[in-house]
């Protein structure tokens, strides 16, 4: 593995133009700004990006497009795999790894349902393995959509002294669930990456290996800074760490159509349409502009404090 995959990791937004086709200058700008702001890495095709109402040719396309804007600054890793088939998830995961990413990630709810117990969980994933590059790094992700489908202990035991993966983005959003899986991938090669704000500086604190929430779409930079630096000044990171708390509380507000609110505003690209969120936000969730103020506020606020510590 040529990397560790740690640190603080977005997960991707997917803009849209006028007629609901890519924007590919604005998903351009947006590459750049995450980079900008310190991204150790980025989650290409994911829920974020809307994969679920991408073709298979545009998720290939997305993937593609962000290894060629990164050109090997940051690593690139992407899902993609949304189908019932297995045979069809093969043929997404393979398209996938042809795209130039650095880690193909399996979303864990692909591979049983709800009803279905960890045999039939193993036998899909050792079947998936199996079509997939030996050669090619590979991420997993419980993607709360359909369902959410948590890695029991064993599941992530087996997954880390594999040694075919490199990371997982952790949604139990408990603290001592996922302090629980540090323990278990110790002296392996798989990394946790959390994906809950609410526990995200705690989680940090305990030694965990990054941070793959939504909000990285706002302030990673915020993020990046905790990881960094917020051991060395414990008091400042506790006040951040209440603000971005409450900042993520937003996330209900018409996620990710509120990212691209955001983005609208500080000029990444110019239109916040959605497939996966139609509706128009602001008449749903009254003062959700107001709200965005308040976050870009006092993500402010908390530069200059970093800025003079």
């Amino acid at each position: 593995m040529t990397h560790n995959f740690h640190g603080i990791v977005p997960v991707m937004i997917t803009p849209f133009d006028d007629n609901d086709r890519i924007d590919w200058d604005g998903y351009a700008r947006l590459i750049e700004w995450y980079i900008d702001n310190g991204c150790h890495g980025l989650f290409a095709v994911c829920q974020s990006s809307e994969m679920l109402f991408l073709t298979l040719e545009e998720r290939t396309e997305l993937a593609s497009f962000t290894v060629k804007q990164v050109k090997g600054r940051v690593p690139v890793v992407a899902s993609g795999h949304i189908s019932e088939s297995m045979d069809d998830q093969k043929a997404e995961l393979r398209a996938m790894a042809e795209t130039g990413v650095d880690a193909v990630v399996l979303v864990t709810n692909r591979l049983a349902s709800a009803e279905e117990d960890a045999t039939v969980f193993r036998s899909r994933m050792q079947d998936l393995l199996g079509a997939i590059p030996a050669d090619m790094t590979l991420g997993l992700y419980e993607c709360p959509a359909p369902y959410r489908r948590l890695l029991t202990d064993d599941e992530v035991r087996w997954c880390a002294e594999s040694g075919r993966f490199a990371f997982l983005k952790d949604v139990s959003c408990d603290l001592d669930h996922i302090r629980r899986r540090l323990a278990l991938v110790e002296n392996t090669p798989l990394a946790i990456n959390n994906a809950n704000a609410a526990i995200a500086w705690p989680f940090l604190q305990a030694g965990g290996h990054g941070f793959s929430g939504v909000m990285n779409n706002f302030h990673p930079d915020l993020y990046r800074w905790l990881y960094d630096h917020g051991k060395a000044h414990p008091e400042l990171a506790a006040e951040l760490d209440t603000f971005l708390v409450l900042s993520a509380m937003s996330e209900s507000l018409g996620y990710p159509k509120l990212a691209k609110h955001f983005h609208r505003r500080i000029g990444t690209f110019a239109n916040v349409h959605s497939r996966a969120v139609p509706h128009d936000i602001t008449e749903r969730h009254w003062a959700v502009e107001t709200i965005l103020d308040h976050i870009v506020t006092g993500a402010d606020r908390f530069r200059s404090k970093i800025a003079r510590a």
